[in-house]
């Protein structure tokens, strides 16, 4: 048994052309071995590393399926580990019988992410590359495969790796003074170190700077589109879907419940939602009055709040019940006055001047039914230019882009205040220089490395102090 050898299929699920079976661990090459027969009659070892072979997948010792083999000896693989990968027919019962196959051999399933986990463990990939990894696989925008892609990563990882070689170099200069007071190990005064500090700070600013950009991108804004029945909602919610998620009708009140999907629009992502017209008066019905309690909470939550209103009809009192709830919300607002090629029509003209100055940081004048392409653009430039950054390039510029990384970063900086201010009110340079050293374990937590190793190598590594 190979209970260290795991296996998965790495395609999609179902029907297709071609299923690819991917296996690693120490086991993996002498599994392979078992259940695949090349057609040359050699063994699969006598073959070149990445040599893609072609052959037979033996199972209860039948031909199942033909196809190609390929081995990736350890280290010169994804995983680190010698990994195997099996390509086969597509079929969904041929895939898992040749998975089968490497079941009854000692091969055990891999759990969620296992491939990946293990590249992380050995050294393959960062934290952060992984996330990214992630992102990519679930990306449903070019910005977001931009965001996550080699080139990307590489920017972050170079970025982290020199703040965290700043720091390790103060950290080792502090020590080796402290250690070894009589060897000539450089002058390095309080004001220097703080004077590195600063520069370190300044580095770290920048790059937490660019998390509200790397955010929009990648895990989205989250949006609600508000109104009372029958101004648009549902019609600019399909027209950002991209098709018709929403029922539209002359109905007032069609849209009864809460409607969710992600999209991209421009540069971010939008967590968007439709909701439930927001009126008041009698005759609501239970799950019509469901319906709207559920907006408001949405109103209440949510990051960016479009709110419609009605330019073909007059302002009334569910407008400013609206208001008022939008006026409690704490999100970015947006005033889409819709309709407006019906405005002229209406008897008496819907009053803009009744809502109030101040509650809505933009106002635009649209046609939702009419000019759909001028209502996307101009959307997509406003948001855009809210929530991103234009001077900030994905896949030119590192760029943090997930929560946990922005909390680690957050926390170094909050030490590396704390060991300023620390040397500047006088503290003794080791009390003071422990806030350095929680500042690299929070940087060091971004990617998983060990930061009392890291310290004591780099002062090995630049100081002859082993005598």
């Amino acid at each position: 048994m190979h209970g260290n050898v795991i296996a998965a299929i790495s395609t999609p699920p179902g029907k297709g052309g071609v299923a690819v079976i991917r296996m690693s661990g120490s086991g993996a090459i002498e599994i392979a071995r078992s259940v695949f027969l090349p057609l040359s009659g050699k063994d699969i070892t006598d073959y070149k590393p990445r040599t893609q072979i072609y052959g037979y997948v033996i199972y209860n010792e039948e031909k199942i399926d033909d196809g190609m083999l390929t081995v990736f000896p350890s280290p010169h693989s994804y995983t680190g580990e010698d990994t195997v990968e099996i390509s086969c027919h597509g079929g969904i019962l041929v895939t898992r019988t040749v998975l089968e196959a490497l079941f009854a051999k000692g091969a055990v399933p891999a759990e969620a992410g296992e491939f990946t986990r293990r590249a992380f463990i050995n050294g393959k990939l960062s934290l952060s590359e992984a996330e990214a990894i992630g992102t990519l696989l679930e990306a449903t925008s070019h910005e977001q495969i931009k965001l996550s892609s080699s080139p990307a990563r590489a920017k972050l990882c170079e970025a982290i790796d020199a703040i965290r070689r700043d720091l390790t170099d103060v950290m080792s200069s502090i020590w080796a003074r402290i250690d070894y007071p009589d060897e000539d190990l450089g002058d390095f005064t309080d004001a220097e170190t703080v004077q590195r500090l600063e520069a370190v700070k300044y580095n770290l600013s920048r790059l937490i700077g660019t998390y509200r950009t790397g955010r929009a991108i990648n895990e989205g804004i989250s949006t609600v589109i508000v109104g009372k029945p029958n101004v648009g909602k549902s019609t600019l919610y399909n027209l950002l879907v991209g098709e018709d998620a929403a029922i539209v009708t002359d109905i007032a009140g069609t849209t009864r419940d809460v409607l969710e999907r992600t999209v991209p629009l421009g540069r971010v992502t939008l967590r968007l939602t439709d909701t439930a017209g927001v009126r008041s008066g009698e005759g609501l019905d239970k799950v019509e009055a469901i319906g709207i309690e559920r907006s408001k909470s949405r109103i209440a939550s949510a990051e960016l709040i479009i709110a419609l209103f009605d330019l073909s009809r007059e302002f009334d009192e569910s407008d400013k019940e609206l208001i008022d709830e939008i006026t409690k919300a704490q999100g970015y607002k947006i005033c889409l006055l819709n309709k407006c090629d019906l405005a002229d029509k209406n008897d008496p003209p819907f009053d803009a001047s009744l809502i109030p100055e101040g509650v809505f940081g933009e106002t635009i004048s649209i046609s939702a039914d009419k000019d759909n392409l001028k209502t996307i653009e101009t959307l997509t430039q406003m948001v855009n230019g809210l929530f991103t950054d234009e001077k900030i390039s994905c896949g030119q510029d590192a760029i943090v882009s997930s929560a946990r990384q922005h909390s680690s970063l957050l926390r170094a900086l909050g030490f590396i205040d704390t060991a300023i201010d620390a040397y500047r009110s006088g503290l003794m340079t080791d009390a003071a220089s422990s806030d350095i050293e929680m500042a690299i374990g929070a940087i060091s937590e971004l990617d998983g490395r060990a930061v009392s190793d890291s310290i004591v190598n780099d002062i090995f590594s630049k100081f002859c102090v082993g005598k």
